[in-house]
């Protein structure tokens, strides 16, 4: 029996016949297309619940309600990404969205937020910008950010200015803690400079290197030693100079990454 199924398995199977195979596959495969088409977009899988978290700036409630809106225009079966970054396009404080749908009517979305980390003076007007020179309009600040000032604007709302861009993007390199004391950044004759609310003032020089500038910043003002000083000039981190009224001391790097040693004015130093 087993040999008589082989031998009729293995005979050609004729043209016609294969042929309405074919077309029936075909017909179930649109079908099904059809089904998944349609269903897909019933209302029985409509969202009708929809959580958004992450939102915290001063424009979270529209943030919240935009979202809110376009996603109960959508099925869980049929999240419209695109249409959800449409609906908060005018919300410079949205950076991206997560979508995780919770089905058959559920929909969590999550916000990730980008925060003012200066603000603009543009024609006399105050305007947030974030990391990358983007403007955020309608955002209102949580505290005092630093101050810049620009003279160029893309047309797409963003900082073109060679040195405010600069300026945004030292910044944005700064731990939390430092830029909160910062007031005020500038271009002066020693390259960047940041002025800072009870300290001193900080010459950065370009804008290489920063992260490595802020780092030998934080730790020459956590040394007893610098105390008093009028200005650190951490062009070079690691040589950082501090200047105080009458005199001028260097800060260096320790060769194993400890904290940096005061060098006595004159004394010898190690190559940076």
């Amino acid at each position: 029996m087993a040999r008589a199924i082989r031998l009729a398995s293995s005979l050609p199977v004729p043209r016609g016949v294969a042929r309405r195979r074919l077309v029936a596959l075909l017909a179930v495969l649109v079908l099904l297309a059809g089904a998944w088409l349609v269903g897909r977009d019933s209302s029985l899988v409509r969202v009708t619940s929809v959580t958004v978290t992450g939102v915290s700036s001063s424009e979270g409630a529209q943030v919240r309600e935009a979202l809110t809106d376009a996603a109960r225009q959508m099925t869980t079966l049929h999240i419209q990404h695109d249409q959800l970054l449409a609906a908060v396009a005018g919300h410079p404080s949205v950076k991206s969205i997560s979508v995780q749908r919770d089905f058959p009517h559920g929909l969590a979305i999550e916000v990730t937020e980008r925060e003012p980390i200066a603000e603009v003076d543009i024609a006399g007007q105050r305007v947030p910008v974030g990391a990358g020179g983007r403007l955020m309009r309608g955002v209102e600040p949580a505290g005092r950010l630093p101050q810049l000032r620009a003279t160029r604007l893309a047309p797409g709302g963003r900082l073109t200015d060679r040195k405010a861009l600069a300026a945004v993007a030292a910044l944005a390199a700064a731990p939390d803690v430092l830029r909160r004391r910062v007031t005020k950044v500038w271009t002066g004759p020693k390259g960047l400079t940041l002025d800072v609310r009870s300290g001193p003032q900080l010459f950065f020089g370009g804008g290489e290197r920063l992260p490595a500038k802020w780092m030998a910043t934080a730790r020459v003002l956590a040394e007893p030693s610098a105390a008093g000083a009028v200005y650190l000039d951490v062009r070079v981190p690691d040589r950082v100079a501090a200047g105080g009224i009458g005199s001028t001391d260097e800060f260096e790097q320790d060769p194993l990454g400890s904290e940096p040693q005061l060098q006595p004015e004159g004394s010898p130093t190690l190559n940076p």
